[in-house]
């Protein structure tokens, strides 16, 4: 981290706060007048902008998703118990843009116009914002240029998640899976 202090022409103080925030992810930018008050002083907190984590590959995303059918079979259920006009949780939203992209995957025609990548790409860009609106405004433009990409990133995280809550569940190491009485591993919770 690292502070930035610039003086300026009022008049370039709106493309000077887009050209920091675009270089460098950056806190709230404070504006003061000099002390002959014809110029404007910024402040601001910043750190370097960091290349995003490429997008897990569809194979990686869903190496431990359960089959179609099952998932298939779990959205319905839920739609089925949900009262009309009710918001979902999060986890439906994410798991039925994975379901519709595992499905699109599948299509033999490869037709990106055909109804299940049109289908997979709106499901992503609604998971999209729903994120969005529950974490504001700053959110990662790359996710916005491939929603896919962020369902499949977001997808595969919550599945580890969901995994090592099983694993904990079902008495074993949720790092190595082995049966806790058997585990060695430094991260074990109880070592």
């Amino acid at each position: 981290m690292f502070e930035i202090r610039i003086i300026c022409d009022p008049t370039d103080t709106d493309h000077v706060v887009a050209a920091l925030d675009s270089t460098f992810t950056a806190g709230t930018v404070s504006v003061y007048p000099t002390r002959d008050g014809k110029r404007h002083r910024l402040y601001l907190r910043a750190e370097h902008r960091t290349e995003p984590e490429p997008w897990p590959t569809p194979k990686e995303a869903y190496a431990l998703a359960p089959s179609i059918i099952s998932e298939v079979g779990w959205t319905t259920r839920t739609v089925a118990d949900a009262e009309c006009f009710t918001e979902l949780e999060r986890e439906y939203y994410l798991r039925k843009a994975a379901l519709l992209d595992r499905v699109a995957l599948l299509d033999e025609f490869n037709d990106p116009y055909g109804d299940a990548p049109v289908a997979a790409l709106a499901a992503a860009t609604y998971l999209l914002d729903v994120d969005r609106a529950n974490t504001g405004p700053t959110f990662a433009a790359h996710a916005d240029a491939d929603p896919l990409g962020y369902v499949r990133q977001q997808y595969q995280a919550w599945r580890k998640q969901e995994q090592r809550a099983e694993r904990i569940a079902a008495g074993r190491c949720p790092n190595c899976g082995w049966k806790e009485w058997d585990c060695n591993c430094a991260d074990h919770p109880d070592a």
